[in-house]
């Protein structure tokens, strides 16, 4: 989390203790694995929402679908575990009602990050989802002051506000603005910043068995998120109005979309876990800028000179908060 050098010293548990306490290769080998599965998740999330034959603007449906995948997976594995040393850490699937009372927090939190994100996905083109979803840093501080008391030191604020005049900028300069759009992202920032601070505080429940608590968020999720499905009218629409429900392709990509789904939701929970939640922030954003570039290129969206420039600032600002942090933690 950003403690700075006026913030008081207290004893953490092993699950907030920062990137230090892992070997580097096992933090970089977290990041990595977040990269390539975050990547994958959201070009497929922009085949399946607006790029594709089976074009399905079914965001909550998209969500949801996702998290089923990720159940059956997680319950599969929890099974093989007992025979395979391969899947040995993944613990057989459990539901103890006092544990989703004190997970439900988590979970509220995790829904609307992925239903917001997937919309901010469907309405705004690839280039400027980076922009749109920038804030994170922002979001972080605050709530890290706010809900942990913990100070953010001055330059790492400059470098919060390069990000957020990056945002400004880049919105202003969009070609393809869309409000709608923008208000998710900013939506979807928000609710990733509160994740990473809400996984650290919930993993003592399950003993910091990020396995167990993956069980019980994607349970909880899809138990929140099927109502919402069914009262927003999308499956209603669906059943309706898309002709290629039985169209074997269109289940392959979803169930594809799922498997990515599971992947990104489990290298969230390891990056988390070795490294810190501000962490986790930073690397996101990065990884944005490389999948804006991506963007470029295999969609051939178009970027104007001052959206370029805010895309610019967000990276640069990013990348002079992570130094910041990594300076303060030397001195620590």
């Amino acid at each position: 989390m950003s403690s700075e050098k006026d913030e008081k010293l207290l004893p953490q548990p092993a699950s907030h203790r920062g990137p230090q306490s892992h070997p580097v290769s096992l933090i970089a080998s977290s990041i990595a694995f977040y990269w390539v599965a975050s990547l994958s998740v959201v070009f497929l999330n922009k085949t399946i929402l607006s790029g594709s034959e089976y074009k399905f603007p079914y965001p909550l449906f998209v969500t949801l679908f996702q998290l089923l995948v990720a159940l059956v997976l997680l319950v599969v594995c929890g099974q093989l575990g007992k025979r395979n040393r391969l899947f040995s850490t993944i613990p057989p699937f459990e539901f103890d009602l006092d544990l989703v009372r004190s997970i439900l927090p988590l979970s509220v939190v995790y829904v609307l990050m992925l239903t917001l994100n997937n919309l901010c996905l469907q309405l705004v083109e690839v280039t400027f989802y980076q922009v749109a979803r920038s804030l994170s840093i922002f979001f972080n501080i605050l709530f890290t002051y706010t809900m942990l008391r913990q100070k953010t030191s001055g330059p790492a604020m400059v470098a919060c506000s390069v990000v957020v005049l990056g945002f400004f900028v880049g919105s202003y300069g969009e070609s393809n603005f869309s409000w709608p759009g923008l208000l998710a992202g900013v939506g979807s920032s928000i609710f990733v910043a509160l994740y990473g601070i809400y996984v650290k505080k919930t993993l003592n429940v399950v003993e910091n068995n990020q396995w167990r608590l993956l069980h019980y968020n994607t349970a909880i999720s899809i138990m929140l998120l099927t109502p919402i499905v069914f009262i927003s009218g999308e499956m209603k629409e669906i059943m309706q109005e898309v002709y290629f429900l039985n169209d074997l392709g269109f289940w392959c990509l979803m169930t594809i979309t799922g498997v990515a789904g599971f992947l990104i939701n489990t290298a969230m929970f390891l990056q988390i876990k070795y490294t810190t939640a501000l962490t986790n922030t930073i690397s996101g954003t990065a990884k944005s800028c490389v999948q804006t570039l991506m963007a470029m290129v295999f969609y051939q969206n178009p970027i104007t000179a001052m959206n370029g420039f805010g895309i610019f600032l967000s990276l640069f600002g990013s990348g002079f908060y992570s130094w910041v942090r990594y300076k303060e933690m030397q001195r620590k």
